[in-house]
């Protein structure tokens, strides 16, 4: 039977309100958040006048955002704004300034900032008022973790069958099929837009189950050993054909692994600082064409010619829009897809010319370096603090901190993603709210006690 899938996202408020009278508020946020991700239509909705349109997500932020005043207000009152917090809001309100900017009207940069803020500034704001503590984020980081143990023979399913599940529920294909045609076989989709997405959800899904497994949080679900399910899961992860999610395990891994064993910050820290740098080079078009080629060259020894050549497009038409940008390179373009490179075809029509696959690359245009130093100090920068003022590498593997510590190491791959595609997703943006409180509420003297106490217990 196929859902109708407006009906499907009518639906879906009232069901999220009956959702917070059955569970403890937090649960429910996770659960609202994790069906609405990962089983909700795509494309699906209603354009709202003068709103930002109803959407999965905008349904999902505007229904929480209620059952909390109505079920949970005390949250409200908790919040407290920190330093933190000041790159997410910046980014949120920046569009503002590049439509004025633009000569596009305030009414077109009001519009901005609403969609903005739904799309990002809602999903932070949630993670920063139910996610801001250890025992938060292991909640959330244990759901992301049963999340991938569902998906699984979901994914199985379309690896053999090739994906259908979207259009046998709701009638209609989400993505272009071609593109789930991998290796000789399927990459699957399942409910979400691309089969990047799903590989990128999987990776996390799979590195946390292995963190979380390694540092004896949980050993069993639903009643079955952990071990087997990670093996399951990991399976179905390689299965996946996502080779840029397969790199992200590897180095997450390596991250997570090598803390525990040198008891070193080193590597993450010099992947961030290696990713600033990229944006940095690149941003200013001094990525050269020789540059480029060695790039291209390791990721061919690396991940094969077919992947290589794919990343190669992608650089080029960055270098198209890169030079497009630093004609506005502050506040950017502003929206209307004033960003993009256009010229005249065969006909003497002008046409849209560049593609766009990095997120970084299409904030840059639309709001220039406001946008993308906002943007990426909203997600690093906690995680950076987590890394080298909060949390030492020394008690990653500490039940209470581990779920935190992979979490982080999930924010800086996701950033790291961003840099090669454009795969939004919110509950990556609500774990960042949630580091950013949970830093921000740790008192140097709470975190020394902390440290006193387990370095007393290992010493017994």
């Amino acid at each position: 039977m196929i859902l109708p899938p407006q009906l499907v996202m009518l639906a879906w408020f009232p069901i999220l309100l009956f959702i917070f009278t059955q569970f403890p508020p937090r649960k429910a946020v996770i659960i609202c958040l994790l069906v609405a991700w990962l089983f909700l239509p795509q494309r699906a909705g209603f354009a709202l006048p003068g709103l930002p349109d109803y959407t999965r997500i905008s349904a999902t932020c505007y229904g929480i955002l209620l059952a909390t005043v109505l079920f949970d207000a005390q949250r409200f009152t908790a919040f407290k704004f920190g330093w933190l917090d000041v790159p997410m809001t910046i980014f949120c309100i920046s569009p503002f300034f590049s439509s004025i900017s633009n000569d596009l009207g305030a009414y077109d940069g009001l519009s901005a900032i609403l969609n903005r803020t739904v799309s990002y500034g809602l999903p932070y704001c949630l993670g920063r008022i139910y996610f801001k503590d250890l025992l938060s984020l292991r909640q959330l980081a244990i759901a992301i973790f049963l999340s991938g143990l569902i998906y699984a023979p979901l994914c199985l399913y379309e690896i053999k069958m090739s994906p259908q599940l979207h259009r046998m529920i709701y009638g209609y294909f989400a993505h272009s099929f071609a593109q789930t045609v991998r290796l000789g076989g399927y990459r699957p989709t399942v409910f979400m837009l691309h089969g990047l997405e799903v590989g990128m959800w999987m990776m996390a899904a799979t590195l946390i189950g292995i963190w979380l497994w390694q540092a004896k949080v949980i050993k069993k679900v639903w009643n079955i050993p952990i071990t087997w399910l990670m093996m399951g899961l990991t399976v179905t992860f390689i299965l996946i054909k996502s080779t840029g999610a397969y790199l992200y395990l590897v180095c997450g891994i390596v991250i997570l692994f090598g803390a525990r064993q040198f008891r070193s910050v080193l590597p993450v820290l010099l992947l961030i600082i290696g990713l600033c740098l990229y944006l940095g080079i690149a941003s200013t078009g001094n990525l050269s064409d020789q540059q480029i080629k060695n790039i291209v060259s390791i990721a061919t020894n690396i991940a094969g010619e077919e992947r290589a050549s794919s990343l190669e497009f992608r650089l080029d038409n960055e270098k198209l829009l890169i030079d497009k940008a630093l004609e506005r390179p502050i506040l950017g373009w502003g929206g209307w897809g004033r960003n993009r490179v256009y010229d005249y075809n065969w006909a003497d029509e002008l046409v849209d010319v560049s593609t766009t696959d990095s997120l970084w690359v299409i904030i840059y245009g639309v709001q220039g370096y406001i946008g993308l130093i906002s943007l990426y100090a909203s997600f690093l920068l906690p995680v950076w603090r987590f890394f080298t003022i909060g949390y030492s590498p020394r008690l990653w593997f500490h039940p209470q901190i581990a779920p935190a510590a992979v979490l982080s190491v999930v924010i800086v791959l996701y950033m790291l993603d961003n840099t090669l595609n454009a795969m939004f997703n919110p509950i990556f943006t609500v774990i960042s709210g949630g580091i950013a409180g949970l830093v921000i509420g740790t008192k140097n003297k709470d975190f020394r006690n902390f440290q006193a106490t387990y370095h007393l217990k290992k010493s017994h």
